[in-house]
């Protein structure tokens, strides 16, 4: 089980845009994470009439390395771990491991 996925709200560690918050949008196989709004860059595209592409400079988030963000608790306003917590009827919950608290509910 991954301890990050699509749709957690995270903040980034290092980098241009350390401190900044945002949601996970796509996990890569090569332990990279798509943050919405963070580690953009400009990329020049060719116009393409067949898809109605314009083309010109396009803002797009790249890849950051997993290792670099942290899961974000929203009730105490900081970064956290995460941990894993098996119910009594077998399924595997995570949970932050200041606060003991479920992620996902």
């Amino acid at each position: 089980m991954n301890k990050i996925r699509k749709g957690d709200k995270v903040i980034l560690n290092t980098g241009k845009d350390k401190g900044k918050q945002g949601i996970v949008l796509n996990i890569l196989k090569n332990n990279r994470v798509v943050v919405e709004g963070l580690n953009m860059v400009k990329k020049h595209t060719k116009p393409n009439p067949a898809k109605g592409d314009q083309g010109g400079l396009v803002s797009k988030e790249m890849p950051i390395n997993i290792s670099n963000i942290a899961i974000f608790n929203t009730k105490s306003n900081k970064t956290d771990k995460v941990n894993f917590k098996e119910l009594k009827d077998g399924k595997k919950i995570r949970i932050y491991k200041s606060t003991q608290e479920a992620i996902d509910v």
